[in-house]
């Protein structure tokens, strides 16, 4: 096996954070530079104004995706990693939850779009977008795998997705199609996605009808997931909410412009993403069998995190002008400001996701929707203050503010979590330490 060259040396521990790493970054490397060769071939056809309008649509049905998934995703990856020998009735108990609260989410698109009526095209696409609620509710069999960290099985199915998604974009580009395929076939890759999960797990694991629902499970998974709800609510309006308010006060063209300077945000968030989904499950055993071991190892794993993002934070903002010009072209040249600010979107982000988990993995997550629907004010006030005077530019500079304060100053107004910032702080401004020991110690060992 090519991977049993690298790891024979290592612990078994190891040797499944190696994997998951592997198999995780690989999948990540071909899906993002698939998704990207061809969404930069279809943002070119299409040209800002009408690019804008299909990342509307987009942004408007991410608004309602919190309900769908109900925070369920980082309570089954704990309560899996915890109790395998209970999986068969966690999966089906939260897939039921999951197709309840898809079901909800659909209807609010459908009760917001008849409050907020918008032109008779982007309702449609809209709603037929809406139905990757129902595709995500399969999201759930990934965090199985994340839980007992084997993300291989399902990344042999992703690279697959994004093969055949690739070629249905491609032949659409040549046949010349209008926009409103390329929205059906973006939503097409949410089932291509849902299948290979669902193909993944019949093979390596078994039936889904061996899932039970538990009904005594569901009071249990509603208060457990409600905090993060709240705090999901809050994290996905500011994350879209821009998109929309810049498509409702200025025009799509502008979208077109935010959202092409976002994408390069996928190229250097999906690192430390992956670091922190697979070391998460480790930390979780560790934190069982050993407090002080597990004290060293959080420190570590935030400084670790926090670090990657902060040096490609730094690249990516220093080669925006390139990344653009010689990708989307000239005429998305506008992005480029916008990249230079917001590509240190992903250090706010690493602070998050690494605080978040500890969180979770300390069973203190009720306070958490305290930072992030503050966090969601101050970017819905900022925005309504800054984007008539500096238009998306403005709206680049508060999604940095936005994401600074969740991520970290938030904590300082809650008490329980100032031994978290104590953590982010060091990492922060001695956290490359960390990282430079840590890449010593694989070169030599």
């Amino acid at each position: 096996m090519f991977l049993d060259k690298y790891t024979k040396n290592l612990s078994e521990n190891k040797k499944k954070v190696f994997a998951n790493v592997f198999w995780a970054m690989t999948g990540k490397i071909v899906n993002m530079g698939g998704a990207l060769l061809v969404g930069i071939l279809v943002a070119r056809y299409l040209g800002p104004s009408q690019y804008g309008v299909m990342n509307y649509v987009i942004s408007y049905v991410a608004l309602f995706t919190v309900i769908s998934n109900f925070g369920l995703d980082d309570i089954e990856i704990r309560e899996l990693s915890k109790n395998p020998e209970y999986k068969n009735q966690i999966l089906g108990t939260s897939f039921r939850l999951r197709l309840i609260f898809s079901t909800l989410g659909f209807f609010l698109i459908i009760l917001t779009l008849f409050i907020f009526q918008t032109d008779r095209f982007t309702t449609i696409m809209i709603l037929v977008y809406s139905l990757t609620l129902y595709t995500g509710s399969f999201n759930i069999v990934r965090n199985y795998f994340t839980s007992i960290v084997k993300n291989e099985y399902v990344v042999k199915s992703e690279i697959s997705r994004t093969v055949i998604g690739a070629i249905i974009k491609i032949v659409l580009l040549w046949i010349k199609a209008p926009l409103e395929y390329f929205i059906i076939a973006t939503f097409f890759d949410s089932v291509l996605v849902a299948s290979g999960y669902c193909l993944s797990y019949r093979k390596i694991v078994g039936n889904f009808t061996d899932w039970k629902y538990e009904k005594t499970l569901v009071p249990f998974f509603i208060k457990e997931s409600f905090p993060l709800v709240l705090s999901g609510a809050a994290v996905i309006i500011y994350q879209r909410i821009d998109q929309v308010m810049i498509g409702n006060m200025i025009d799509k063209t502008s979208v077109g412009y935010f959202a092409t300077a976002g994408k390069f945000l996928d190229l250097i968030l999906f690192l430390p993403m992956v670091l922190t989904q697979t070391i998460t499950p480790l930390l979780i055993r560790i934190k069982d069998k050993n407090k002080e071991e597990y004290e060293i190892k959080k420190k570590q794993f935030v400084s670790l995190v926090v670090w990657v993002s902060i040096i490609l934070s730094i690249i990516v903002s220093i080669s925006a002008y390139w990344l653009i010009h010689f990708t989307y072209g000239d005429k998305y040249l506008p992005a480029v400001p916008i990249l230079q600010i917001i590509a240190f979107k992903t250090v706010g982000m690493a602070l998050s996701s690494s605080s978040g988990q500890i969180i979770i993995m300390e069973r203190i997550q009720k306070w958490a929707f305290i930072r992030n629907i503050v966090g969601c004010i101050i970017c819905i006030s900022l925005n309504l203050l800054l984007i008539p005077q500096y238009g998306v530019i403005g709206s680049a500079w508060v999604t940095i503010v936005t994401v600074a304060f969740t991520g970290c100053l938030a904590n300082i107004f809650i008490p329980p979590y100032h031994k978290i910032m104590k953590i982010q702080l060091y990492a922060i401004f001695c956290g490359w330490k960390e990282l430079f020991l840590y890449i010593k110690k694989r070169i030599y060992e």
